[in-house]
This record gives structure tokens, C-alpha cells and sequence, in this order.
């Protein structure tokens, strides 16, 4: 009798992680989202990058990794389908959550993480990254981002 109450509290401490982390796992594939569709596409290896998250984040472990995948589908086919609209849905999930900084800096190192996932982040999520950081508070030179680098890069095209 005592092996099924403990199996009952274990089930109702993981279904209590779940529900405390599952904003937390919205919000991280709504950045990622946000990240993988800058550039008009989600490629493979933006896609395997998330993968990767949802097995490594202490926090996302305790979900399915396909709930993760398909979260972050949904956000990127919003995007695409609906540039405007789609991105504003997952900025709202993200504000939801980021109440913090340590949260805040997470999210965006996540960002970071879809950004690198082939082998160099794009002009385009290098803005997208520091946009976020911005409203998120979160300064993007202390998380290595550098803001000087991307006006170079913008200037250089206005000028080419």
C-alpha cells in the first residue's frame, strides 16, 4: 500500500513541476521562434538545436520533448503565416515570464543557441537578438553581443 501512495505523491510532485515550468517552456520556444523564423525559415539545424535544448535545460526535462517541438512549430508557423501577428503573440508569451533577470538572460542565451546553430548568427537574428534584449532589459554586451558589430554591418550595407 505504501509503494502506491508514494507513486501517487511522485506523480503529483512531477505534474507539479510540469505545471510550474510549463510558462517557462512556452516562453523558451517562442524565443527560439522568434530567432528561427527571422530569416523567412526554419533550417534543420535550428530545428535539431531545439531538440538539443529541451534535453539539456534542467528546466525543460521534465516535458516530452515533442512538446517542446511542437510548441516551437506552432510559434514558427504563426511567424511565417503571419509575420506581424505571429511575432507579436510570442513576444507576449515571453513578457509573461521574464519577469527576471536570470530568466531573461536564459531566454536569450537560448536565442543565441538557435542563432549558432549554423555555425554563424545572420545579421538579421543578431537584431532580432538584440531587440529582444531590449525589451527584455537584458544588456546584450554583457551576454558577449556585441551592438557595435551590428551597426557595422548594417552600415555596410547602406553603403555597398
Amino acid at each position: 500500500m505504501s509503494g502506491i501512495i508514494a507513486s501517487f505523491i511522485e506523480m503529483y510532485h512531477a505534474s507539479s513541476e510540469k505545471r510550474h515550468n510549463r510558462p517557462f517552456l512556452e516562453a523558451a520556444m517562442a524565443a527560439c521562434a522568434i530567432v528561427a523564423a527571422s530569416e523567412g525559415e526554419v533550417t534543420f539545424s535550428e530545428r535539431i538545436r531545439v531538440d538539443q535544448i529541451m534535453e539539456t535545460l534542467e528546466s525543460l526535462k521534465i516535458f516530452d520533448p515533442h512538446e517542446g517541438v511542437n510548441l516551437f512549430n506552432e510559434f514558427t508557423d504563426s511567424i511565417l503565416a503571419s509575420p506581424k501577428q505571429g511575432h507579436e503573440q510570442a513576444l507576449a508569451v515571453i513578457r509573461s515570464v521574464a519577469l527576471d533577470s536570470d530568466t531573461a538572460e536564459l531566454l536569450i542565451n537560448l536565442c543565441l543557441a538557435i542563432g549558432k546553430s549554423d555555425g554563424h548568427v545572420s545579421l538579421v537574428e543578431h537584431i532580432e537578438i538584440i531587440s529582444l534584449c531590449g525589451m527584455l532589459g537584458v544588456d546584450p554586451d554583457k551576454l558577449g553581443l556585441d551592438t557595435r558589430q551590428v551597426l557595422d554591418r548594417l552600415s555596410g550595407l547602406s553603403t555597398g
